[in-house]
């Protein structure tokens, strides 16, 4: 049989039963063993120690075996124990059993007989313990997994946000939310490179105290995240180190992640502890994440403004092509009109003199005029067709 460092209780006055079980039977296989003489010692015993298997005489100077049961259950100490009867006392083994007992060794025993009984007991308890070992581990798992759906949700929904939304800032918001609670940050904010010059703008933040939050939408350095910008690495730094720069009056544990775009450092994202307890792997992973669905909704906020940009320009140019149509028809308008008016008075002039008003023509004389004014009316048909309305109301007035 295998070494053992389980614990055992024994509860007798008998010094015989206790040399035998102690020292022939028991510590010769490594069990820790404790003796005691009175259910009142092993009560506070079985307290203190949390034995693993208690062993006890029906026969004690004070309580009874059977009593120790019932004080050790008043308790909560829910210890297996094995009764210790002689022989002609079934009935109070019978007794115990019904108390709770888990097994019993009939006096006087042999040595086969006193570690079968112990060992089946222990077997139950090492079963127990796995048992619960086990279960132990599967809710971690659990919970490990229901956290890490909860950062995936979380994740999803920012990407979500990244995609349908314009406001800049909303969005930013969100980003950092998101950042601290994927990483179990205590608080975190996001820092914009500004349009001009190598310092970055605090754009958004979560938890920070109120004397920072006045700095929004202000170049901020924070000493940490400068190293960041020049590395373009993630940093994560804790306790001791972490006193060196400004943003250890946040934390003691800090997290930065760069923002990039086109391999250039954009922004960044920076995450705090109190404790200084580090981020690990994972936090960092997560972190990083959030940190690329940041840097594409810079990109689309970019590609949002220059749609809008060349929309308005497109339909400035839009309205122009408008105007200048508008300004053309006009024109041609008043031409038609022009034209129309001068033609049809050139016909009215042929007319007379096709019909002898101003005098008698010649044969060939009268055939031209009649031919030119054909073709002036045609001209003018075809004016009139170009602007009905106006010709129609024309030729109304003219008669």
């Amino acid at each position: 049989m295998s070494v053992s460092l389980e614990r055992i209780l024994l509860v007798t006055s008998d010094p015989v039963i206790s040399n035998f079980i102690i020292r022939q039977s028991l510590m010769p296989l490594g069990y820790q063993v404790y003796h005691v003489e009175r259910s009142s010692e092993a009560i506070r015993v079985a307290k203190q120690k949390n034995p693993d298997l208690i062993i006890a005489d029906l026969n004690l100077p004070d309580l009874s075996g059977k009593d120790l049961l019932v004080a050790l259950s008043s308790q909560g100490i829910e210890t297996p124990l094995v009764i210790l009867a002689k022989e002609g006392m079934e009935s109070d083994i019978i007794q115990a059993f019904r108390l709770g007992a888990s097994d019993y060794l009939c006096w006087p025993a042999r040595e086969t007989e006193v570690l079968s009984a112990i060992e089946r007991v222990l077997k139950q308890v090492r079963a127990r313990r796995e048992k619960e070992r086990l279960t132990e581990e599967l809710d971690k798992t659990n919970r490990k997994l229901q956290d890490r759906v909860r950062e995936l949700k979380t994740i999803l929904a920012i990407g979500k946000t990244v995609t349908s939304t314009k406001r800049q800032n909303e969005l930013f918001e969100k980003v950092v939310e998101g950042a601290v609670y994927v990483t179990e940050a205590d608080a975190g904010w996001l820092l914009i490179k500004e349009v001009e010059g190598d310092g970055f703008v605090l754009k958004a933040q979560k938890n920070l105290p109120n004397s920072y939050k006045t700095k929004l939408h202000q170049a901020w350095d924070d000493g940490l995240s400068s190293l960041v910008a020049l590395s373009k690495d993630s940093l994560g730094i804790y306790g001791e180190p972490l006193k060196r720069f400004k943003v250890a009056q946040l934390g003691q544990s800090a997290l930065v992640v760069p923002l990039k775009v086109r391999d250039e450092v954009a922004g960044l994202l920076v995450v705090v502890r109190k404790a200084a307890r580090p981020f690990t792997k994972s936090n960092q992973a997560l972190l990083e994440a959030v940190a690329d669905y940041a840097s594409i909704s810079l990109v689309n906020v970019k590609l949002f403004q220059m749609i809008e940009e060349r929309a308005h320009s497109l339909e400035k140019t839009a309205e122009s092509a408008r105007v200048s149509e508008r300004e053309k028809e006009a024109l041609l308008h008043t031409m038609n009109k022009e034209v129309r008016g001068g033609m049809m008075v050139a016909v009215g002039y042929i007319g007379m003199l096709v019909d002898g008003q101003m005098g008698k023509l010649e044969e060939e004389q009268l055939d031209a005029l009649q031919l030119s004014q054909k073709r002036l009316k045609d001209i003018v048909a075809i004016l009139e067709n170009y602007a009905p309305e106006e010709a129609n109301n024309e030729n109304i007035e003219e008669e």
